[in-house]
């Protein structure tokens, strides 16, 4: 993995308001919509957007980057639920994952 896009995937979450996430695959396609508009190619998915926050992420809130079903990182999950609802992020009626559909933040262009 090239640390240009390990900069891109980590500048990004940094920009995250506090109460709101991103899902691994929406943190993935915004940076490969900005390497296109910058000239470059596309690159990188989810899970590559998952190696980068496991390996280099602990700088910035980790914590609101989501799966697709709302859940955090199962081997942070109790760590990261408690800095969500500290921010106020929207939950399931079960407290159990984030309210996506509420939650969702992308970018302003």
């Amino acid at each position: 993995m090239d640390d240009d896009y390990v900069e891109a995937v980590l500048d990004l979450v940094a920009t995250i308001p506090s109460g709101r996430v991103m899902t691994y695959g929406t943190v993935a396609e915004v940076v490969s919509e900005q390497a296109v508009r910058e000239g470059g190619r596309p690159r990188g998915g989810p899970r590559q957007v998952g190696q980068v926050m496991s390996r280099a992420g602990s700088g910035v809130p980790w914590w609101r980057v989501v799966n697709a079903q709302g859940a955090p990182p199962a081997r942070h999950r109790v760590r990261a639920m408690e800095q969500l609802v500290a921010e106020g992020t929207p939950r399931t009626a079960d407290g159990s994952r984030v309210a996506l559909r509420r939650a969702i933040w992308f970018p302003a262009d």
